[in-house]
């Protein structure tokens, strides 16, 4: 049978699958489906998708992403075709308990990331590609199939400028252009040349086709897989609901399904189907990645009287845990200096990549990374991960394995103001299934957190400090995920106060005050925000008359309500600290005491307990 005779009865075949799988499941999105069919049909069986179905693992696969996420139905047909499914699969789809989601997740062994939120697809293929050139360098190409609504999306544009700065040519975009969104047109309907004309000048490779043309999609691939130093996008123009005629190029349909009198009209028009017909994938070649050996982690050192900032830590602790974790990569959105993730860079050039001021990017990035087996660790200014917090909402539905670092947290950064102060970010990834917040008081606490968020898998948040505070900790102290410290106690101790960064440093600064008045307060390090240390917060609870907590944040979401939450019904006297006035620029002291969680304020707030 000539080749593009099978596409087209496998196209054929594709369309079927989508039609009978959204019929049956009662919703779904088979119009977006049926315009990108042709696009993938020859992508998968044409000869250029190189991937081992029994093997998903392989590290030499080719990647494919649907950004278009609501396209999930054509993506269980594909891997039906190609006999990875049974057709009877198809009518789980949708359905309580199967693995063929709505949208595509890691319940589907296929699926490279969880898609859905639009204008993230791209930037996970980022990621993976720059694994492929430059970590692991091996030949797999990652493609990422693309809706044109989602090309509104900023999202899109800081990923397209950050592949084309690494010549990314492993990177194939393609835009499926079928010029009808949700409720009407597109942004520029069917105009070709106004992607073409906004891409191409970013350094890109763009190729405009018919996306049903046979000849025209497997020449626009063959071209793809020859260009050098950049990365290519496919602009192909396509009908919405192509194949049948009722839907072709409708407004009105976008997520709704035929009813069964309209499905068994389409079927028709289909004419003749070959059911037993199936597609054949090219295998990759069997290449490895590249390895490194580096050698054992180096010792700590910190003299006891030279206070450090936690954020100049947290970079130290990269460097040395490295050889240790050679899966680790560094990401930074163009602050590593303030982060000090920079003392990695200086290391480890080749494991470090600046994200530049592109914080949606750089997250979607690390998504990609992740997913191809690598550590990421990413840092920015706390508060700037609140612009990207819908990529790591989603990353959450796709196992990440990532390590978020945010420094400049709080009012206690002092004279930059309100915009760089993280006020959030605890409320944030508190949020995130499963997510684990990490916010150390001083360098050595610092060091050993981090080395804990290489070793555990999932979502680690690590809240560092701008300002340089005090050593509290020995070399051999431990500090597992979950945990605390208890810094001061007695028999004789009246309050306890709970604090995490720059408040336990007040915290402790008021216990000598209260001390000399023969007031004892217990001192709890609330390193470990999420999960909590319930046993110790429960035990301080009943062995004192009220419980102060003292945070740099604001008071929803952040340490206090997470106090609350593991004391439960637990009845004590319980009073937050946190900022709850309009921040503003000054020095560290006086914002701390502007917003009443400094030294004076815990003091105050203590006398008028006791």
């Amino acid at each position: 049978m000539h080749e593009r005779e099978k596409l087209e009865k496998i196209a054929k075949l594709i369309r079927y699958f989508i039609i009978s799988s959204t019929t049956t499941a009662g919703s779904g999105h088979p119009t977006s489906s049926l315009s990108a069919t042709d696009l993938m049909t020859a992508l998968f069986f044409g000869g250029f998708f190189r991937f081992d179905p029994d093997h998903p693992e392989h590290p030499n696969n080719d990647r494919l992403i649907f950004s278009k996420g609501h396209a999930s139905p054509l993506y269980y047909a594909l891997w039906t075709a190609a006999g990875k499914l049974r057709e009877g699969d198809l009518s789980s789809m949708r359905k309580f308990g199967s693995s063929l989601e709505g949208h595509p997740t890691s319940t589907f062994k296929y699926t490279e990331a969880a898609t859905g939120s639009l204008g993230q697809g791209l930037s996970v293929g980022v990621g993976m590609a720059l694994n492929a050139k430059y970590i692991d360098k091996v030949s797999y190409r990652t493609y990422v199939l693309l809706g044109d609504s989602e090309m509104a999306e900023g999202s899109q544009w800081e990923a397209i400028q950050i592949a084309a700065h690494y010549k990314l040519n492993n990177l194939i975009g393609i835009i499926d252009v079928n010029r009808l969104g949700q409720r009407g047109e597109t942004m520029y309907g069917h105009n070709l040349e106004a992607y073409k004309k906004r891409i191409t000048p970013f350094g890109w490779k763009t190729i405009v086709i018919d996306g049903h043309s046979f000849p025209e999609i497997l020449n626009a691939y063959e071209k793809a897989s020859k260009v050098k130093n950049k990365p290519v996008m496919i602009v192909a123009r396509t009908i919405k609901g192509q194949g049948v005629s009722f839907l072709e190029d409708k407004g009105g349909w976008h997520g709704k399904v035929m009813n069964r009198d309209e499905s068994e009209k389409g079927l028709r028009e289909l004419g003749t189907l070959d059911t037993s017909i199936r597609g054949e994938i090219t295998r990759p070649k069997d290449l490895r990645p590249h390895t490194t050996t580096l050698g054992k982690s180096t010792g700590l050192f910190y003299l006891a009287d030279k206070p450090v900032a936690t954020r100049r830590a947290y970079g130290n602790a990269l460097v040395r845990i490295f050889p240790e974790h050679p899966e680790m990569v560094v990401l930074d959105a163009e602050v590593s200096n303030s982060t000090y993730s920079e003392l990695f860079r200086e290391k480890y050039p080749e494991r470090f990549f600046e994200m530049y001021i592109a914080e949606q990017n750089m997250v979607g990035a690390a998504l990609g990374l992740s997913r191809r087996g690598k550590i990421p660790f990413v840092s920015t200014f706390a508060a700037f991960f609140s612009r990207a917090f819908d990529q790591i909402r989603m990353s959450q539905y796709s196992d990440a394995n990532i390590k978020f670092a945010g420094s400049h947290a709080g009012v206690s950064i002092g004279e930059d103001g309100p915009s760089q102060m993280g006020l959030e970010d605890i409320a944030i990834f508190r949020a995130v299934l499963n997510s684990v917040v990490l916010y150390p008081s001083d360098a050595l606490s610092t060091e050993k957190l981090v080395e804990e968020a290489a070793r555990h898998h999932g979502i680690v948040y690590i809240r560092t400090t701008r300002k340089d505070t005090p050593i509290l900790y020995q070399n051999d102290e431990e500090f597992p995920i979950g945990g605390s410290k208890i810094l001061r106690k007695s028999d004789d101790d009246r309050v306890t106060v709970i604090g995490a960064g720059i408040t336990l440093h007040e915290a402790l600064s008021a216990y000598e005050e209260l001390k000399k008045e023969g007031v004892f307060i217990r001192v709890i390090d609330l390193y470990s925000i999420k999960p909590i240390d319930k046993e110790t917060v429960k035990e301080a609870a009943q062995s004192t008359k009220a419980v102060v907590i003292v945070e740099d944040h604001f008071a929803e979401g952040g340490i206090g309500e997470a106090v609350r939450s593991a004391l439960g019904s637990f009845a004590v006297p319980l009073y937050s600290l946190a900022v709850r006035r309009m921040p503003m620029s000054g020095k560290p002291g006086e914002l701390l005491d502007y917003e009443e969680i400094s030294k004076n304020a815990i003091i105050k707030t203590i006398k008028d307990l006791v």
